[in-house]
């Protein structure tokens, strides 16, 4: 596409928090898509290492780290100096998303996240105990303050490829399941709709199914954590608690597992690291293949979006949901070498970036499960190839959540007075239509794969063979 289309008018400052494979990602995308003042655009990073790129394109470049105490005193001049209505765009770790949403708000900014991220030192707390440290804590403070403050200017929570595009795929998928199983009712409008839907459809589950093939041209060395996006941001989830949205049709649960005493109630954690949790799953290139049960912000959201209650607000439905992701395999190497040596993280860091990658696909989509079909996997199968001839400076992975932090920027500006919102309440047909140029092809697929398939071989496992969708089933044990 050589005519981007402009998507809307950003009239204040855009200050951007973090400048690493995502931030780099996004620049270009903002320039493209938004008309706004190149000469007000602050970029805000602790290292220097990409200055010189931010400042060929035009973008202030701060060097320092956002932190609990500094936070208003570096956001505030910046994100109201020169009129207009700033938009900050936080793509970093260690900043608390709760505080510098709730400031933004307070001094007229539009805000988005790609996770509900906490102040340094919260992922490795180990003062905390695990129920402290999952993501479902990490939300219910976003939903507290959507409490405490209802309403008022828009900031988007936790809008990447996943946590973000996948709630969008979701709605998509279970359109197209609908259409398929000749359900007559009208498109759903509201929460309690979409869950009367999937609760109608029969869907048991939704496994965030993702497999990336992306493959490095020099392998991995020795003590060096590779990956294709944020090596601090999937040591941190990957070291959480395995978390997942659980449904009212399991009838098993694992010994480890913990409930929460407070919140939605719509999700379990295992006392186990998520990124040494496997689950059985399926993807169209693959076809059967384990994934780890890392820890995200859609498993816990999406569960419970699509729980449905009675008038008196017992749970009559919901989904068991969660990730099952296959990284690139640098990625998987580097994890086995990490929990090889009881998590001690490797000294050195690296992401592949575009021109480090030979080929591969990053193949993220949602499969639903257990209806009258089977399952059903819809999602995005983009190439590092398609990547490399449409958007600088990412690779497949990076570019999924750069459109999907694009697609949320340009909902934010077309409805800026909804209060704190997650991906799950946004509109999703509009978020897929500014994003679905940059998505690569989006398939969707029937399998008549199950957990079960080809089970047991030649040794007796503990499966539940009534319900082959049962997590008993799922996960490896």
């Amino acid at each position: 596409m050589s005519n981007w289309p402009v998507h809307a008018k950003i009239t204040g400052p855009i200050v951007m928090i973090g400048f690493g494979s995502i931030g780099k990602g996004c620049l270009p995308l903002i320039e493209r898509h938004f008309d706004f003042d190149k000469s007000r655009f602050v970029i805000i990073d602790p290292s220097e290492i990409d200055k010189d790129l931010a400042e060929q394109h035009g973008a202030r470049f701060i060097k320092a780290a956002i932190t609990r105490e500094n936070y208003k005193e570096l956001l505030g001049p910046l994100l109201t100096e020169g009129g207009g209505q700033g938009f900050c765009v936080n793509v970093s770790v260690d900043t608390s998303s709760v505080d510098i949403m709730r400031y933004c708000r307070e001094i007229g900014a539009l805000y988005i996240d790609t996770v509900a991220e906490p102040w340094l030192g919260f992922y490795f707390d180990d003062k905390m105990d695990n129920e402290q440290r999952t993501n479902y804590a990490l939300r219910e403070a976003v939903l507290e303050e959507r409490r405490r403050a209802p309403g008022g200017l828009t900031a988007v929570s936790c809008c990447g490829a996943n946590p973000g595009m996948v709630s969008w795929f979701v709605k998509r998928a279970l359109v197209n399941l609908a259409a398929d199983l000749n359900d007559s009712h009208p498109e759903p409008k509201t929460r309690e709709e979409w869950a009367a839907l999937a609760m109608r459809l029969g869907v048991k589950g939704i496994h965030i199914a993702e497999r990336d093939t992306q493959r490095a041209i020099h392998p991995k060395q020795r003590d060096v954590f590779v990956n294709t996006w944020s090596v601090e941001g999937f040591l941190s989830e990957g070291m959480q608690p395995a978390e997942l949205g659980w449904g009212t049709h399991e009838k098993w649960k694992p010994g480890n597992a913990g409930e929460h005493k407070t919140g939605c109630g719509a999700a379990i954690y295992l006392n186990q690291p998520g990124a040494n949790t496997r689950v059985r799953s399926w993807c169209p290139t693959p076809g059967a293949q384990y994934g780890f049960l890392v820890t995200h912000n859609e498993s816990i959201s999406i569960a419970d979006y699509f729980t449905a209650r009675d008038a008196s607000g017992k749970v009559l439905y919901r989904p068991t949901c969660h990730y099952a992701y296959h990284p690139a395999d640098d990625a998987v190497l580097s994890l086995h070498e990490l929990f090889g040596r009881a998590g001690r993280i490797q000294p050195a860091h690296h992401i592949l970036t575009e021109h480090e990658i030979e080929d591969g696909v990053d193949e993220l989509g949602v499969l639903l499960y257990g209806h009258s079909n089977n399952a059903y996997w819809y999602g995005s199968q983009l190439s590092i190839e398609e990547t490399r001839r449409i958007a600088p400076y990412q690779n497949a992975t990076g570019l999924q959540v750069t459109s999907a932090i694009l697609a949320g920027m340009v909902y934010a500006l077309e409805n800026p007075n909804l209060g704190i919102v997650e991906a799950d309440e946004m509109d999703f047909r509009r978020c897929l239509e500014v994003q679905s140029p940059y998505l690569g092809p989006l398939v969707g697929r029937y399998t008549d794969w199950t957990p079960l398939t080809d089970r047991p071989g030649f040794f007796p496992e503990d499966i539940d063979e009534s319900d082959p969708w049962q997590f008993r089933n799922i996960l490896v044990r």
